[in-house]
């Protein structure tokens, strides 16, 4: 994502934040983009989930596309990867690259296209809905105007089951009148910044699940003019994980669920948001909706589910567990209307 090409702006130290260590697999799909590609980035977090071999991912606002092009990689031959970008020029130079990632990572056909187009508008740039298992994008939602109209067609363009991986600028401040107009602050990603409860509620609104915090990266402004215009307000880059999921398909209650350990790059363990890592092969408690996300998703087979807990207790129930686990139950004596000792 694009936030300034001009040397200088506080967008280019602005939106380099990381808040997760690369894995091996990932830093070497990464380390396969073309120099002159990577030199063009601009972003504010990593947009690189887990799980991709053979899924079609489309990038929102996209850029030069060092991101397309890692993703490419990592989805395989089988996989497709599309990104969409506003700036024709910097559309031209993902395109120039093509036949060279193409060829770097032994594909017979690129499985990789870039389009011109709006993120507010994915229908107008000839895009299908229900059609991508992954959108991501990378500091480029703050710069959108219309954040509703994004996120509301990420959703239409998303299988069910599929999931908005993206990283971006939030603010703990509602934005001043002042802030919003200002172009410069705009430009560099500040006076686009959503409250991050907004996040929550437009997902909420759109259908989408509730948005899952991944990582959470301050951004410090340290330029006097900003610091004067933006006041006490505070900055991150966050990553959030949103899913979407069928009608009624959040599960009541927790449940133990069991990562298998078979996704390349995340062998030992897999964090799923900032507050639930599962180790692999280790019985691991979650709650109902992050269940529902998982087994409605490509996740789901990476994962063994036991039986879903019940927040009503059958006594019956109780009763036999107790028996299979030997331990003896004194039956009580019914007491009639007459008695009244001895029960």
């Amino acid at each position: 994502a694009v936030v300034s090409t001009q040397s200088g702006h506080y967008g280019r130290e602005a939106c380099v934040a990381q808040g997760r260590t690369l894995d091996a697999y990932t830093k070497n799909a990464v380390s396969l983009v073309h120099e002159e590609v990577a030199a063009r980035y601009y972003g504010c977090g990593l947009v690189i989930p887990a799980a991709l071999h053979g899924t079609r991912v489309l990038d929102l606002g996209s850029g030069s596309g060092r991101d397309c092009f890692a993703l490419s990689k990592l989805v395989g031959e089988s996989g497709q990867i599309v990104g969409i970008d506003m700036t024709p020029e910097q559309v031209v130079v993902a395109r120039e690259y093509i036949e060279y990632h193409t060829s770097k990572f032994s594909y017979t056909t690129p499985n990789i296209s870039f389009v011109q187009g709006y993120i507010e508008d994915l229908s107008a740039a000839g895009l299908q809905p229900g059609h991508f298992d992954i959108l991501v994008s990378n500091c480029t939602v703050n710069l959108s105007p219309d954040k509703k109209a994004v996120l509301r067609g990420a959703y239409w363009s998303l299988k069910e089951g599929g999931e908005l991986y993206f990283s971006d600028i939030y603010t703990d401040t509602p934005q001043s009148e002042e802030v919003r107009s200002n172009k410069v602050l705009w430009g560099e990603g500040f006076a686009g910044a959503l409250h991050w409860q907004e996040l929550h509620d437009i997902a909420a609104e759109v259908g989408f699940s509730k948005p899952y915090l991944v990582t959470v990266s301050p951004i410090k402004v340290d330029r006097p003019d900003f610091k004067e215009m933006l006041g006490d307000a505070q900055y991150c880059a966050a990553t959030y994980r949103l899913f979407k999921l069928p009608a009624g398909s959040t599960e009541c209650c927790g449940a133990e669920v069991t990562y298998k350990g078979e996704l390349a790059g995340h062998e030992d363990s897999f964090t799923f948001d900032h507050v639930l890592t599962f180790k692999a092969g280790a019985p691991t408690f979650a709650p109902g909706d992050k269940i529902a996300a998982l087994k409605w998703s490509r996740f789901e087979k990476e994962f063994e589910f036991a039986p879903e807990l019940k927040t009503v207790a059958d006594p019956f129930d109780v009763l036999e567990k107790k028996k299979e686990r030997g331990e003896m139950v004194e039956a009580v004596k019914k007491c009639g209307p007459a008695k009244k000792s001895g029960c």
